[in-house]
Order: C-alpha cells, then structure tokens, then sequence
C-alpha cells in the first residue's frame, strides 16, 4: 500500500542519502523520470549498501493529501460594504481562468521555465543542488520544479496545521530541511510525491494550484490576494509589469516585497523582467518600458483589513458590532462543534459573513452616542446605544462612547468590552435597568385581568416580602421601605403610575401579581441576566440567567445588557412578535454553500392586544419622565429608567419600525453620577434617564427615521385601558379587617383615609367607602372609619344661651379620595 504524506519515513544517514539520491539521478537518466520513481525500489540489488537505499527509498511516500487551503473570512454590512478581515494566512482561491496569463507566464519564466516538459522533477538539477548545498557556505539552491514547490508548500500546512508541540515542530523541519539528511530526504519525499502527482494532475492544475497557495508577501498568499493588496485589482487583471512584480515576490516575501522595499523589489522585477523577455512571453519593447518603470509609480497598495479595529474606519464605531459577529461565530454550534473548530473556521474557513449591520444608521448611533458624552469627557461616564428592529430581531446598529481596541487602554479611552451585549459575547456583566424593566410588570397586569385606569397605592410607605407570591408562596416576613426616584404619592392610575414612574405604585401592583409570572413574561421576551450567577441568589440557582424573583427586581435590580432591552421593548412596538436579536444574514464558505446561522426564532409570546396596550401606556412618557425632552415628530413609547443613587439610567424606547436602549453610567462597577459634570453640565442632583439617555435617543432616532414613513401602533385594547366595571360591595358598617376582606375576595384594595369621622356607627367600623357602587377590578376603595362620636340632629331645638355659643356641628361626611400628598423618595 502507498504511504501516506504525513509520515516521515525511515530514517537514514547522510551516506545513505547521497547513494538514494544518486540512484534516483541515475535511474532517471536511462529510464526517464516515472521510472525512477515507480521503479527504484525494483532496481536489481547488487550490494548491501544499495539494499539500503532501495528500500528507504521504498518507504518515502507516494500520496499526497492535499486538503482545502487556509483562506480569508471576510464580514459585510448588509449592503455589502466590506468592515474587516480575518485570516491565519491572507489567501483568496481562484481558478486559473481568473487569473492574468501575464502572472502565469511570469512565475513559470521565473521559477520553472521547462515546467510543461518536465515529469515533476529535474534529477540533474536535484544532483546539483544537492553538492551545491553540502559543500557552499553561501545561499541554498532549490533546484525544484513548480511541482515540488506545490508540494513543500502542501506539506508546510500540513504541518501549521498540527497543534503547537514537538510533532509540528518535527513536520515543519521535514518540510523545510535544506542540509544533510533532512534535507536530501526532503528533497526524495518532494521528488516522489511530484512524480506521482504529475501522473494524477494536468500541468494547467497543478499550476492553478502553486499560484494558489504559493506566498506573495509577509501576510499575503496566492496570486488573487496579491493582486488586491499591491495594485488594488483583480488577478485577472494583471499587466506584465505587475505580474512580474508579484513572480519576482515569492522567492524572499520579505526582501521582495515592494510596498516595504520598492528599491530592491525593483530589481527583481526587472530580473523578472528580463527572464520574461528571454523566454518570449514579453517584447523587447515590452522589457525596455517596463524596467524604465518605476515600481512605486505602478502600486496601489490596499490596507489589509485584519480584525475589527479597522472596522470601525470603514463604518464610524462599527469595530463593537464587528467583535459581536465573532463572537457569534466562536460561541455558536451551528458553525463547528468546538470552540477551537469555530474559531479555525473564522480565520482559515474563507467564510463571506453577511451582517445585518446598517451602515447609515451605525454612523448616527455612533455620532449621537458621542455628543451625549464625549469620548475624552473628563467624567469618564460611558454610554452606549444599540437598535432593533421589530418583527425581525435585526440588530442595525451598535455604539459607544469609547473608541474600539482588541486591549483597550482607559488612559486613550479605548475599550474592548463591548456595554451593549452579555459577557459571553465581548460584553459585561450587565447594568440595573431601573424603571425600564417595569413594562414586564405591566404586561402581567394586564394578563391578569387588570387596566391602566386600576388605581393603586403609590405612597412611600413600609413593605412587607410576606405581601408577596412567589410560585403561590408567600414570601418570608421581611419589611423594607423602597424609595421613589421621582414622582408619586397617594392613589394613581396605573396610567399615571406609567407615565411618572411611581415605583410604590409598581409594587403596589407586584404585590397583586405572582412575582414567577411577571419573570416568565419577561424571559418570554428575551430577558435575561447578562452573565450567569456566580451564586445563588435571588430566588434562581447559581449558573442561571433567568430574571430574580426578589420584589425589588419590579423596579429592576438584576443586571441586564441592552441588548436584551432593545429586543424585549421590539416584541412590544411588532404587537407581540418576539424575535431573538441577530446579526449574521448568511454565512457562505469558500466553495459557495451556505451555512447555518443562528436563526431569530421568531414567535408571539403575547397576545396583541397586551402589546398594543402597553405601547399606548409608554406613548405616554412624553408627559411624564420624559417631558423635558420632548415627543419626536412621530408615533413613540419608551420607558425611562434611574437606578439608586443614579448609578445607571437609561431610556428605552421605540416606533413600529425602530427599538433603541441608550445607557448611561460607569462600565466597570456601580458609581452614583451626581455632584459632577458630565459633558459640560453640572448635575448637583444627579442625572436621570431623561438628561442624557433619553436625549440621544431623540437625536437618533430622529436622524434615523427621516424621510421614511413612520406608522402609528395598533389601537389599544379599550377594557384593558380603562377596564370593566364591577359592583363594589358594601362594606358600611363592617370592621376595617373585615372590610379588607371582603374587597380583597371581590377584587378590589382597599386603602383607609387618614381622619375618622363623626358618625353614628362605633368607632373603628366603616363609616363610608368611595367608590360605593361600581368600579374596574383592582380599584383601590378608600375606606373612612368611625370615630365613635354621632353628629349633632340638625332638628334639634337649642335654647337660646347668653353670649356666643358653638355653631351647629358638621353635617354628615360622605367621604371622598384625598388629594394627592406631596413626598419624593429615591429607588
């Protein structure tokens, strides 16, 4: 059975070399050269010394594997724009009808002159070389044919595609050993595998594939790559003077190369040149214009596009978006079955990766993030921006305020955490989203039969966890008095309770709820941790990222990436379509298949009319948080968020063509952002989600949407806005736990005015209630309570008395909602 490549062979001495390779020269001479390599091993043996040799040449293999080589991936935008490149080796295969005569006739003159008469090798030439080699102190002399290169180049990544250890090593001297026995055995191996080769292949083949894999310059292999990194053009579309530029190339990449050494490149075209002319493939007028050339005056040269830092030249801060892509790839099963695998196909796989990257949109996200808060901004506050589009889960566009680097350096404001996605991919562990994770609260009050025009409780007051269900359960017995940030007190609308974000009225409505239903519905819209649970906590298991079940996780304390935010807040403004965010279009590798990407798995977790609701809700934030920025010139929701102590704030928010998170805070731990200035303002206070989040969004999506038709969302539901009326029963007379009660099991609250009244009754029963007939389920029914003490009879006859008396006593209290109270917390 013929051996394969990759083995080695026996081993033989220098002696035992030079007899095999004499034996070789010798046979091929009578012979020819398919003889002395189909029959050495034959040859009639007359003494032990040539025993040797016959069968160490015996065991050199005869089959060459020759695999798919290394190629270039590169990444698009959506239209085609071309953001980086990744590689091991810097290669585009073509065929040979795509590439210029011209290079073909230059690298055969160069390199191989008799390449289409020889059988693969060249024995005298071998013999030669062989002496030369042994016995110069000088350079080495090759002596190979076209056909031998190709094959050391096939055994050279053969053995770069070993993993890094003794045995690549060892492959790698066996490729390329030039003295001795190693290189006399290399030279055998070489000389066999090219005989045998010649007799598989045509000469056109075999030339295709040395122009193929053959090194042109420090980074650069074939003859395609070469013609795109020198003259900025196709292979195709070489002229002789640049064809003989690129022949002359590889037999030094680094001493040739003319972008870095144009005066010794120079003379080595013009030997090119000469060879060309001497061979016939050019003119003598041909040769004499070419060397009165200067090479500089013929070069183009194109900027490799190695890694996402270049992206970001192409398309303004695209560099995050760009190492998001990667990270798709590495972290995807779709795209091999190791890490190790996914990653080789990245750089040697030659893959065309189709983005959904908009590069119009990226430029305003990326401008707009930087006029919030400017790169060098004193402040060292970060922001970040990232879209989505509804119905479809693609990510358009991704931004920060930092400058993109593989190793980001904090004194240059470079970075290469990525704020917009999970650490898994490029990002951090997350931000509080504050108020903006709310909505999901709201959804589970809707489903649960309750409206917007429900009124709630949104005082600071103490709370107790026991208020709360989790999975039916009531919670442990744990009071805590959580804050409002910046409105609300006294009874509200959940309406209203929306539009100022009233975190009191928010629990108010949790604890209605069952904390493991708002949670469900908010994983169903993509949410989740950005990073895993170093430990339990919260009510999940250590190693999960579904959302916490604590009660404060309502007004949004797990750390969450904006991503997700943008993508959840998408499946409102689409009227409950889900889809998982993506960014790869197509991937198709260097034979023109397609592959699989991961897929947006679209779905509709909630009904429409929830949607529709909620997006009628956040419309209303233009009059509530977000009044000082002001509505867009089109049909908007969003949600404004502020975390303790200001550390994080945000504003998501959408139209039915757009979903955009904008975040703002200190990237790498919680820092309040108050009593300093951020991008020129002096924020005593602190900031919220409409000083500068909120803006940007603004301005972006302004820039983004302009000129384009800009459709209003679907009708809210009417009973889930203002609800269906219920009777209230009659609680007048009752005990106040007995009233509670009974309010509570007709689906109602029940809250106690702060002053008892005059009333007939005995103190501490209801003395009457408001509302008294019918109202929406959940509304809060204010009970005021007797103080024991009846009214004065209004038909009473009093006796005249000397001097003033007391006036006639209050008639009776029908009572009524108190006014709102005044009261800011913090939360």
């Amino acid at each position: 059975m013929p051996n394969p490549a990759r083995s080695r062979g026996r081993q033989v001495n220098a002696f035992q070399a030079l007899a095999l390779l004499m034996s070789f020269v010798l046979v091929a001479g009578v012979g020819g050269v398919l003889a002395a390599g189909l029959v050495l091993p034959g040859v009639a043996i007359a003494n032990r010394t040539t025993e040797v040799t016959a069968t160490a040449f015996e065991e050199l293999p005869t089959e060459l594997d020759q695999p798919g080589l290394p190629e270039k991936s590169t990444i698009l935008a959506a239209d085609g724009t071309l953001l980086a490149t990744f590689f091991d080796q810097n290669r585009v295969v073509v065929p040979l009808t795509e590439i210029s005569p011209m290079l073909q006739h230059a690298v055969i003159a160069t390199e191989d002159k008799r390449f289409y008469k020889h059988a693969g090798v060249d024995p005298s030439g071998m013999l030669r070389a062989f002496v030369q080699n042994q016995t110069s102190s000088g350079g080495q002399q090759g002596a190979s044919t076209l056909t031998q290169q190709y094959v050391k180049n096939v055994l050279i990544e053969a053995a770069l595609a070993k993993p890094e250890g003794p045995e690549r090593q060892a492959a790698l001297e066996a490729a390329k050993g030039h003295k001795g026995k190693e290189g006399v055995a290399r030279k055998l191996r070489e000389a066999k595998l090219a005989i045998t080769l010649e007799k598989t292949s045509t000469k056109n083949q075999i030339l295709e594939k040395y122009l193929n894999i053959a090194q042109f310059g420090i980074k650069v292999y074939g003859a395609e790559s070469a013609a795109e990194y020198y003259f900025s053009k196709r292979a195709s579309d070489l002229n002789y003077l640049e064809a003989a530029t690129i022949a002359g190339i590889t037999q030094s990449p680094s001493k040739w190369d003319p972008v870095a050494h144009p005066d010794d490149a120079e003379v080595r075209r013009n030997t090119v040149l000469r060879l060309m002319k001497e061979q016939g493939y050019i003119t003598k007028a041909d040769y004499t214009a070419g060397v009165a050339t200067p090479i500089a005056s013929t070069l183009k040269p194109q900027e490799l596009k190695q890694g996402c830092a270049v992206a970001s030249t192409v398309v303004a801060g695209s560099g995050y978006f760009c190492d998001f892509v990667t990270k798709v790839i590495v972290n995807e099963p779709a795209f091999g079955k190791t890490r190790e695998d996914r990653a080789s196909l990245l750089y040697k796989g030659g893959l065309t990766i189709t983005t959904t990257l908009d590069p119009r949109l990226q430029t305003e996200a990326d401008t707009e993030v930087k006029a919030g808060i400017p790169v060098q901004d004193p402040s060292g506050v970060a922001s970040s921006i990232v879209t989505v589009q509804p119905g479809t889960g693609k990510i358009l566009a991704m931004a920060q305020n930092r400058d993109y680097a593989a190793i980001g350096d904090s004194t240059k404001r470079t970075e290469s955490v990525n704020f917009n996605t999970d650490k898994a991919y490029g990002g951090s562990s997350g931000f509080a989203p504050g108020s903006t994770f709310k909505p999901f609260t709201l959804l589970e009050w809707l489903k649960q039969g309750h409206s917007l025009y429900d009124v709630v409780n949104g005082s600071v007051r103490p709370l107790n966890e026991k208020m709360f269900t989790t999975c039916g359960v009531r919670n442990r017995d744990f009071v805590w008095t959580p804050g409002n940030a910046e409105f609300g007190a006294g009874n509200m609308t959940v309406l209203d309770a929306t539009r100022n974000s009233v975190n009191l009225a928010y629990l108010t409505m949790g604890s209605q709820l069952d904390m493991c239903n708002i949670m469900q519905g908010a994983t169903d819209l993509g949410m989740h941790l950005a990073a895993p649970r170093a430990a339990a906590k919260d009510g999940r298991a250590a190693g999960t990222i579904e959302p916490g079940l604590n009660p404060s996780n309502i007004i949004g304390t797990d750390t969450v990436a904006p991503l997700s935010m943008a993508a959840a807040f998408a499946t409102f403004a689409s009227g409950g379509i889900h889809c998982d965010p993506i960014a790869i279009l197509s991937v198709v590798d260097t034979n023109g298949k397609q592959l699989s990407v991961p897929p947006a798995n679209c779905t509709q977790p909630i009904e429409s009319k929830y949607a529709n609701t909620i997006n009628y809700a956040l419309s209303n934030v233009w009059k509530g948080t977000a009044k000082s920025v002001g509505a867009p010139p089109f049909p908007s929701a969003g949600k404004t968020g502020t975390t303790s102590q200001n550390q994080d704030t945000w504003f998501v928010g959408y139209t039915p063509l757009l979903s955009t998170a904008v975040w703002v805070g200190f990237s790498q731990a919680p820092k309040p952002v108050y009593h300093m200035t951020v991008a020129g303002v002096w924020h005593p206070k602190g900031i919220f989600g409409a000083t500068i989040a909120a803006p940007t969004w603004k301005r972006f999506m302004v820039q983004a949407l302009a000129g384009a038709p800009n459709p209003d969302f679907a009708g809210a539901d009417p009973k889930l806005v203002f609800g269906e009326k219920i009777p209230v029963p009659s609680v007048v007379g009752k005990s106040q736990d007995e009233a509670e009660q009974i309010l509570e099991d007709a689906g109602f609250t029940a809250t106690i005015a702060p002053d008892e009244v005059q009333s007939t009754l005995p103190a501490g029963l209801v003395a009457s209630q408001n509302p008294s007939r019918s109202a929406t389920r959940g509304t809060a029914v204010m009970l005021t309570l007797s103080n024991g003490e009846a009214p004065p009879d209004p038909n009473a006859t009093q006796e005249p008395t000397q001097g003033p008396g007391p006036g006639p006593g209050p008639g009776g209290h029908q009572g009524g909602p108190p006014g709102n109270g005044g009261g800011k917390g913090r939360g």
